[in-house]
């Protein structure tokens, strides 16, 4: 999963495709590494076209990071969002806007 460095303590996650059983753990180590190394977090999965997790997320309590970290979506597909609410994780995040004109991912 592509991430990159966007200033000092600040990096940038970009989800894309299918978050399933498979992809998940990926998508899991990589945000942890992020989180790992730096101070603000930022998740863009506008480009996810399907995401299985709500079955899951019903029964977990939302995770949040580490105290000082801050973690925040943006860019949030409407599917995603409805999944975020219904099953009460959505308070794990703060939600931004979409992405400013002309940013791509970059590769770790």
């Amino acid at each position: 999963m592509p991430w990159k460095t966007t200033g000092p303590g600040s990096c940038l996650v970009v989800v894309a495709g299918e978050l399933d059983a498979v992809t998940a753990y990926d998508a899991r180590h990589a945000l942890k590494a992020a989180v790992d190394q730096h101070r603000s977090v930022v998740v863009d999965p506008g480009q996810v076209m399907f995401c299985d997790w709500a079955e899951r997320a019903a029964g977990r309590r939302p995770r949040r990071p580490a105290r000082g970290v801050e973690l925040r979506l943006r860019a949030v597909p409407h599917f995603l969002a409805r999944i975020l609410r219904l099953t009460g994780t959505r308070g794990a995040f703060s939600i931004a806007p979409g992405p400013p004109e002309g940013s791509t991912p970059g590769e770790r």
